[in-house]
């Protein structure tokens, strides 16, 4: 009986692999590993929330801080006048009623204390020729809205009138606050027993604010030149 050789089948070629081509596989995710994968890149939105939210806390901070700073002054401003509050009347020419007026404003709003009193200014306008006659006796001074705490008139003649007429009502001397070609507008400070120290005081306070720069600029507006 003839004998079969069993012939074993060749083995496949198997190719080399390439050394210069990177290797690249991937997972049961699908995610690609390897050199070639693509970098992931981090996200922004955290960032900007982060961002955001510092920038809220920094204006609630600053929101605070301001109210409280506004708050405080108001406290002190409030704690200063002690003694209550006060005011003065200061009787005007017609023809710097509005400049004073103005100037009024903003010295009540500064919140001006003159021996622990918060002051204010009130301003009325009469002709010079009512004042002079109503401070000399002639009328009655409550034609007048009674005894002010300062008179502004036209000129230093009235002044002069006064001084001869009624020397015991004038507190200060005047001192001139504006000028035209036929008015220099001097305040007089008053005195009387209806004019407590803290209102002469205060009316002091009020003619130096009125000789302020910017003063003198509402005055200029409205064609009066300052001295």
């Amino acid at each position: 009986m003839g004998r079969h050789t069993l012939q074993e089948d060749p083995v496949p070629h198997q190719p080399e692999p390439r050394e210069d081509v990177e290797s690249t596989y991937t997972t049961g995710t699908h995610r690609a590993i390897g050199k070639a994968a693509p970098r992931r890149g981090v996200a922004k939105w955290p960032i900007a929330c982060l961002v955001l939210v510092g920038l809220i806390v920094v204006g609630v901070f600053g929101w605070n801080w301001a109210s409280g700073e506004l708050n405080n002054r108001a406290e002190a401003a409030a704690a200063s006048c002690t003694a209550g509050s006060a005011s003065i009347t200061v009787v005007v020419a017609p023809a710097v009623l509005k400049p004073i007026q103005e100037a009024a404003d903003s010295w009540d709003q500064s919140n001006t204390v003159v021996d622990d009193h918060c002051v204010h200014a009130d301003i009325l306008a009469k002709t010079s020729q009512q004042m002079l006659d109503a401070l000399s006796g002639q009328t009655s001074v409550d034609s007048v809205g009674g005894l002010p705490d300062a008179w502004i008139p036209e000129s230093t003649y009235w002044g002069s009138q006064l001084q001869a007429r009624n020397p015991a009502l004038i507190g200060s001397l005047p001192q001139s606050l504006t000028s035209t070609i036929s008015a220099d507008y001097p305040f007089l400070g008053l005195s009387g027993t209806s004019i407590s120290e803290t209102q002469m005081r205060a009316a002091q306070s009020f003619r130096a604010f009125l000789q302020q720069p910017a003063q003198k600029a509402t005055f200029a507006k409205d064609g009066i030149t300052g001295t």
